[in-house]
């Protein structure tokens, strides 16, 4: 009997472990998969949709930028001034308005850093205004004074490269369709509309860290954008 107790004991022991393992694992698994989001649009004051809903589930996350965790779907006062802290968090822009500097709307910008914090699925964490362009991730090859970028589009359009040797700067947009100030150097592949995209840059100096952006542009005039990326030339 001593025996049989002993073994029942041992055996809801085990599942008790696997089950609380579990559980474990499951906590883990969720928080993953609820960030694995996406916004596909960028959003202002009055919008009311799902990707409105994406960004509030994300910003009540923290009590910092979204206090009133609120999840509606509608871009009021309170999901504005949840963006503008999210904003100056990552330094963005700390001040101004919508019209003005684009505090407090999710510009491209700003939709870019939610949706690389996001960690979405999207290929190359792309901002866009409309579901067109995507880009894949783009790829940099490079040599001690050379670097070759390459990425694809769904659709023909434009491509560009901003680069220098100092983080880019860039300014949020503050309408629809208006194209973000980034500075550094800039070269282009040639301004035909196409769907393959190479880029060679000359000129570079060795053994030097770069920062860089990639960007194309449809016939329209929608523009998506990959958030700043670094390599660092060979010796």
């Amino acid at each position: 009997m001593t025996t049989a107790m002993t073994v029942q004991q041992r055996t809801i022991a085990i599942v008790g472990a696997v089950f609380a393992i579990s559980l474990l694992a499951l906590a883990l698994i969720i928080p993953f998969y609820a960030n694995a989001a996406y916004i596909s649009q960028t959003l202002d004051i009055g919008d009311s949709n799902a990707d409105v809903t994406t960004l509030q589930t994300y910003l009540a996350q923290s009590t910092i930028f979204y206090p009133e965790a609120l999840i509606t779907g509608y871009f009021g006062q309170l999901t504005k001034a949840g963006v503008e802290r999210f904003q100056s968090s990552h330094g963005i822009v700390t001040s101004g308005t919508p019209e003005t500097t684009g505090y407090g709307r999710v510009g491209p910008l700003t939709l870019a850093k939610l949706n690389s914090v996001l960690g979405s699925g999207n290929p190359g964490s792309n901002v866009s205004w409309d579901s067109v362009p995507v880009l894949s991730n783009p790829t940099v090859t490079y040599t001690n004074t050379t670097a070759t970028f390459a990425w694809t589009t769904n659709e023909q359009t434009t491509g560009q490269v901003y680069w220098n040797t100092s983080p880019l700067a860039m300014n949020e947009a503050t309408g629809p369709r208006q194209q973000p100030y980034v500075s550094g150097t800039l070269a282009s592949d040639g301004g035909s509309l196409q769907t393959g995209h190479t880029i060679v840059v000359s000129n570079l100096q060795p053994n030097t860290t770069y920062y860089y952006l990639v960007r194309s542009t449809d016939s329209v005039g929608s523009m998506s954008m990959i958030w700043p990326r670094s390599f660092r030339t060979n010796n």
